[in-house]
């Protein structure tokens, strides 16, 4: 066995936090909240192959100009699994060996089907994400979407999209959130800014889209 299965192997998370109990229920969202999913050494892993992927700032258009994004970022996943939102057109990288790793952990331990992999990287508080639903048209119906975190502990929350009911969930490193169908349909979500944090925090976004969508 390498070194990288090795410190990738399939260990049982900390603490599983299950609200997925009604996918439209105006105060509870249809997640699943796991502390501890990675293991600080399989956390290493990561951060020590995020340092060499090639992230970067894009911008994007609203009403008509184009604004860099709050974030750095890199597209991964199966040939044709490319990515598209805001008129923009990236093209998907090749998996890395441990993100490719940690792909395959998300479907042995809770059936996640993914080809593609978002990497957005907050380089401090100031970084951050508005408000929305991952609802594009390539998105596979039915389909659940995992989140992982590593680095500083943010919050994200989610907003009912009729209530306005808000939800927050302070994700730590190493935490795993999995967001159920019916998430995207009822509920937004956002990272706001926290000007106290200083350290940055990486996040790993799991889907399953339609290949060769825009073809």
């Amino acid at each position: 066995m390498s070194s990288l299965q090795q410190g990738f192997d399939f260990e049982a998370p900390e603490v599983q936090l299950d609200l997925d109990t009604d996918v439209d229920h105006p105060l509870t969202p249809p997640v699943t909240w796991i502390k501890g999913f990675l293991s600080a050494k399989q956390q290493q892993l990561l951060l020590n192959e995020v340092d060499h992927y090639p992230l970067e700032k894009v911008s994007i258009e609203v009403y008509g100009k184009r604004h860099p994004i709050p974030r750095t970022q890199a597209w991964f996943g199966d040939p044709g699994c490319d990515y598209h939102y805001s008129k923009l057109h990236i093209s998907a990288l090749p998996w890395p060996k441990v993100l490719s790793r940690l792909r395959q952990k998300l479907f042995t331990d809770h059936q996640i089907q993914s080809n593609t992999a978002l990497v957005n990287r907050y380089a401090n508080g100031r970084d951050c994400m508005g408000w929305h639903s991952d609802d594009e048209p390539e998105i596979i119906e039915g389909s659940a979407i995992a989140s992982v975190t590593l680095g500083a502990c943010r919050d994200f929350v989610v907003r009912h999209k009729k209530t306005q009911t808000k939800v927050n969930f302070a994700l730590e490193s190493g935490d795993l959130l999995i967001m159920h169908p019916g998430m995207q349909q009822h509920w937004q979500h956002a990272l706001p800014k926290r000007l106290k944090v200083t350290e940055p925090r990486i996040n790993f976004t799991f889907r399953h889209i339609i290949p060769h969508y825009y073809r």
